[in-house]
């Protein structure tokens, strides 16, 4: 699983005009699956984020995580980040997994997420055309793949 996270003041989701989730002080998470993920993959990165020190204390040190803050997290689904440039001008999304391995793995993800902040979590809607806003707060944009745990 990768994983894009970006501590937002604000986001939301909005699908043929309405908005299904919306959200105040906390992350906003761009997920992609692939095949070779498994439930180990979901536990470590669902403890990664929810642990992930990225929002300031009293001091202005990003010391705080999402639970410290009681912040709030949008999940959305998004298969182009496994997208292969390589060959060509045209990205490859051949390391995507396919919708029938991506769902249900996706919806354990938001799930465990929800176990390890202790609230929901508001989502996307897998396989939807979103227009997803978003009001980046630093900017602090962090990269994190469950296959490179070094």
């Amino acid at each position: 699983m990768k994983i894009v996270i970006q501590r937002v003041s604000k986001a939301s989701v909005t699908i043929e005009g309405e908005k299904v989730a919306e959200i105040q002080n906390g992350l906003l998470i761009l997920l992609g699956i692939i095949n070779e993920d498994t439930q180990e993959d979901i536990k470590w990165l669902s403890n990664k984020v929810t642990n992930l020190r990225v929002f300031n204390d009293d001091e202005g040190v990003m010391n705080n995580s999402i639970k410290d803050i009681d912040g709030d997290i949008i999940t959305v689904s998004q298969f182009t980040l496994h997208a292969s440039t390589k060959k060509g001008n045209r990205p490859s999304y051949i390391k995507a997994a396919k919708p029938d391995v991506a769902i249900p793995l996706y919806e354990k993800f938001v799930q465990q997420l929800e176990v390890d902040l202790g609230k929901k979590v508001q989502t996307g809607q897998f396989g939807a055309d979103m227009k997803v806003e978003l009001l980046n707060d630093g900017p602090v944009t962090i990269i994190i793949d469950s296959k490179d745990k070094k």
